[in-house]
């Protein structure tokens, strides 16, 4: 299976955004870009791109949702696989910077000699860590998930949750608060990694007061290749009918994601125009998706 891809939801800068990133981060770059004709939002631009050579996704869908440190991602520049590590980190926070708000000051941290957490001019988080080299080194980008407000003290739920549902997936490590540490509960979950479908994720819990929680504006696409790939996930992970929509759902935890054949990644990358617009107006109808279906609008049958 194809990494899990974070994809985000602009009003109209995702060409932009995209851009911007690519300037920013080594072994990045745009793939692809196409517009779906006729869809709710109008005239949507979709943009997939790498940041340091993961997978993303981007749309520019209209101002429906708006980005919130909930789903940040943490960007690893390790000493031991990246000359002048240290520089280039506070390089891309220089030009994050540009229009952008620091959440925590880039600076030394009992975890980190250098690290800083900053919310960019199209509202992503980032976090950017100068990383220890010891230990099973991880990838240079990991979506990073925390539970706040209502979700508080679920991160360790979450993490067990998810390795139980993905068939390749394994635990990574687990920090959990000790006693003493403000407003977080001591054994809540401090730091947290597990790997799905060769995607680093990392989970942490805070009980700061936060005024956001997880929303659509970043979702999580998983490609399957078969339509009972798609049956086993959507049933597994769907818990919000209501939120059930053209391959999106939400999981428990308020989560997004979409469950997306790989099959139609390859009919709106081949397709002609009018076999793009078929298939676009046969999966807008849709809930969850059907390949069958969607390769009969293709084909026009």
């Amino acid at each position: 299976m194809q990494p899990i891809t974070p994809h985000l939801w602009f009003d109209k800068e995702a060409k932009e955004a995209t851009e911007f990133y690519c300037s920013i981060f080594p072994d990045s770059q745009i793939t692809s870009r196409t517009t779906l004709h006729d869809t709710p939002s109008g005239d949507c631009d979709l943009v997939s791109f790498l940041v340091c050579g993961h997978p993303f996704m981007a749309i520019s869908a209209g101002p429906f949702f708006t980005f919130n440190p909930s789903i940040s991602f943490m960007v690893n520049f390790d000493p031991s696989r990246i000359v002048n590590a240290r520089e280039k980190l506070d390089e891309a926070w220089n030009k994050l910077s540009e229009g952008g708000t620091p959440l925590m000051a880039l600076d030394k941290y009992p975890f980190s000699e250098r690290y800083g957490w900053i919310q960019d001019k199209y509202g992503v988080t980032w976090q950017l860590i100068l990383t220890n080299s010891d230990g099973e080194p991880r990838p240079s980008i990991i979506p990073s998930l925390l539970f706040a407000g209502d979700n508080c003290g679920k991160a360790e739920e979450a993490r067990e949750f998810y390795l139980s549902i993905f068939r390749n997936a394994k635990p990574g490590s687990l920090f959990r608060y000790g006693p003493g540490m403000e407003l977080d509960k001591e054994g809540m979950v401090m730091f947290s990694d597990f790997m799905l479908e060769n995607t680093w994720f990392v989970a942490m819990d805070s009980a700061q007061e936060h005024k956001f929680h997880f929303n659509e504006a970043i979702s999580l696409l998983v490609n399957c290749q078969t339509q009972e790939e798609i049956d086993y996930y959507w049933e597994h992970l769907s818990a919000s009918p209501e939120a059930e929509q053209c391959g999106w759902l939400k999981d428990k935890f308020g989560v997004s994601w979409q469950i997306s054949p790989a099959a139609m990644d390859e009919m709106m990358a081949m397709g002609t125009p009018e076999q793009r617009e078929r298939v676009t107006q046969a999966f807008l109808k849709m809930k969850k998706f059907n390949i069958a279906e969607l390769e009969k609008a293709f084909m026009g049958d």
